[in-house]
C-alpha cells in the first residue's frame, strides 16, 4: 500500500533571511530532511507539504525549496492572498511551478465571511481555471463553503482538518464533533472532498483514539470513501501526538476495511490532486 500523506509542514528556524510572521505551536524547527526522516521511520511514502501560514504567509519560497531536494516524494500547497488583486497572475503563476498541485485559503484568518465576496470567487474561478484544488481552512464557516460550491461546480474545493476546530495541546476540547452536521451536509455537494487531518487530536482518549470512529465513520459514509482523504497535520499535532501515531492510528486500525485504508491513506489523494505516485 502506498502511503501519501495529505497534509505536512516544514520550516526553518526564525532568522533574517526568513523571518517568522508568527510563532506556531511546534518544534523550533522541523526542515524537510527532518519531515523526510520521521516519514521514513514509519513507512510513509510521500507527503503533500503545505506552506506554513503562520510564519510565512504567501511566502512559499521555503517549501519550494524543499520540493527541489526531495522531488520524489513531495508535493506542495501555498496559500493565497483573495484580497491580493493580482492573486490570479499568482495562481496561474503558481500552476507553472515545479511541484504545485493545489493552492489554499485560510478563511479563518480574517477573510471576508460574504460567499459573495470578489476576491474569494476570484480565486476559485482561477483555480478551475488552472485545474488547482482550492483547500479552504474553513471551522465555522461551513455554510459559505457550500454556498461557495454551489456558485463554483467546476472548482475541486477540499475542506481541511474534517471542517473543525483542533486544538494545539491538551486538554481535548469539551465538544470536538459539535459542528458535524455542518460537516455532514456540506457532502451533498459533489465538487467538496475532505481530509481527515488532524482527526486524532480531536480524541478524549489515549493512542490509538477510539472514540474518533463513530464521527469519522459518518463523514466517510456521507461524503464516500473516494472523497476522504487521511493525513496528520504534522507538525502542528506535536504536543498531543507523535508521527508515528498519527499514522498508525488508521494504518493499523480495524475500524476501516484494507480497501478503504488503501483509498483513505493515498489512493484517493492521487485522483483528487492529480499526482500520480509513483
Amino acid at each position: 500500500m502506498t502511503i501519501i500523506d495529505a497534509q505536512v509542514h516544514a520550516y526553518e528556524r526564525n532568522h533574517p533571511g526568513r523571518p517568522w510572521a508568527n510563532v506556531l505551536h511546534g518544534p523550533d524547527e522541523v526542515t524537510g530532511s527532518d519531515m523526510i526522516a520521521a516519514m521514513d521511520a514509519c513507512g510513509v511514502d510521500a507527503a503533500i507539504l503545505v506552506s506554513v501560514y503562520t510564519m510565512y504567509h504567501y511566502d512559499e519560497s521555503y517549501a519550494v525549496e524543499v520540493y527541489k531536494q526531495y522531488p520524489d516524494r513531495f508535493r506542495l500547497i501555498k496559500p493565497v492572498d483573495p484580497g491580493d488583486p493580482e492573486v490570479e497572475k499568482s495562481i496561474a503563476a503558481w500552476a507553472q511551478t515545479a511541484g504545485a498541485i493545489a493552492i489554499r485559503i485560510m478563511l479563518n484568518r480574517g477573510i471576508s465571511e460574504d460567499a459573495a465576496d470578489p476576491g474569494i470567487n476570484r480565486v476559485l474561478a482561477a483555480a478551475a481555471r488552472h485545474n488547482l484544488p482550492v483547500n479552504l481552512l474553513c471551522w465555522g464557516r461551513l455554510a459559505q463553503v457550500k454556498q461557495l460550491a454551489i456558485q463554483h461546480p467546476t472548482t475541486k474545493i477540499v475542506v481541511d482538518h474534517l471542517g473543525l476546530q483542533q486544538p494545539y495541546e491538551a486538554p481535548p476540547l469539551e465538544n470536538p464533533f459539535g459542528d458535524l452536521p455542518s460537516v455532514l451536509a456540506l457532502a451533498d455537494c459533489p465538487n467538496v472532498a475532505i481530509k481527515l487531518t488532524g482527526a486524532c487530536t480531536l480524541s478524549k482518549q489515549d493512542y490509538p483514539y477510539q472514540d474518533i470512529w463513530t464521527a469519522l465513520r459518518k463523514i466517510i459514509d456521507a461524503y464516500g470513501i473516494e472523497r476522504c482523504m487521511w493525513g496528520t497535520d504534522w507538525t502542528r499535532a506535536v504536543k498531543i501526538l507523535n508521527y508515528a501515531q498519527g499514522v498508525d492510528a488508521f494504518r493499523l486500525t480495524d475500524q476501516l476495511s484494507e480497501q478503504e485504508r488503501t483509498q483513505l491513506m493515498g489512493g484517493n489523494l492521487q485522483k483528487i490532486y492529480n499526482w500520480k505516485f509513483d
